[in-house]
């Protein structure tokens, strides 16, 4: 049975906390809570488990139990909404009944680990509170196809606003997000340089200063990265933590894995 959820208290904290995805899921529910239209929130069950869902413009975060397993309801979910991207525990999404126009990416969870080499970024050169405008400048050039403006700035400035999300600029060229800062753990996402600075190394130096800024500060930093950005980020030294899937559309032009390369590391 799938229940629209309309009190924050209706989540299960511990068992989202358990995940990045589950985290995620927690971090829009204190920007947003339970009462937009674009931000919904789901309790699952069936006779095994429990779990909840999550859609955010287009797309479906699901996470479960351990127990809960795909339904015939949940897949008419799905094909009543169409989310452009579909995420959640491997399990589940291995289960579902995968619409034609949906195609299936492989994704790695990288932990961004400090090493002992010095840093080659200087923090005189990272901006903890740049301009958004500036910000989606840098993003629109590495991802062609990423939302429109005011779309982009109302959710990022409202998460900000709210303490769960934080950008940064490096030498006002490359930028990088914490698409949520929880107790612990944060997740970094939208990393980009413009075109003029690539070929620096920028997205690489930065990356690295993140991985020890967030680690003197007692968190844990990852990222998700599908298979074209994998090799840059293993030469980095970052930790696979973990491997999952994503179901995506391939009927609809968006910032897909065909746009997902670091172009700055070319």
């Amino acid at each position: 049975m799938i229940k629209l959820i309309e009190h924050e208290n209706e989540l299960d904290s511990q068992l989202l906390n358990q995940t990045l995805l589950g985290k995620k899921m927690l971090s829009y529910m204190r920007a947003y809570g339970p009462n937009y239209e674009f931000c919904r929130f789901y309790r699952i069950t069936d006779d095994c488990g429990t779990g909840y869902m999550f859609i955010i413009n287009s797309t479906l975060i699901i996470c479960g139990d351990g127990h809960l397993r795909p339904t015939e309801e949940l897949d008419l979910f799905i094909s009543m909404n169409q989310p452009f991207r579909i995420e959640g525990d491997l399990d589940i999404i291995q289960g579902i009944r995968k619409p034609e126009q949906y195609q299936v990416l492989n994704r790695t969870i990288f932990e961004l680990i400090p090493d002992d080499t010095p840093l080659e970024a200087i923090e005189e050169h990272v901006n903890f509170d740049p301009k958004l405008t500036e910000v989606y400048k840098i993003l629109s050039e590495g991802f062609p196809n990423i939302s429109d403006f005011s779309l982009w700035y109302t959710d990022t400035s409202h998460r900000c606003r709210h303490g769960i999300s934080r950008v940064f600029t490096y030498r006002d060229s490359t930028t990088a997000s914490a698409a949520f800062d929880i107790g612990s753990t944060v997740l970094i996402a939208q990393v980009a340089t413009n075109k003029a600075a690539r070929g620096r190394g920028y997205a690489r130096e930065f990356l690295k200063w993140l991985a020890k800024f967030f680690n003197g500060l007692g968190k844990r930093a990852y990222l998700l990265a599908l298979d074209v950005r994998v090799s840059f980020y293993e030469e980095i030294g970052f930790k696979i933590a973990g491997r999952e899937i994503v179901l995506e559309r391939i009927d609809v032009e968006k910032d897909s894995a065909a746009k997902g390369k670091l172009e700055d590391e070319q």
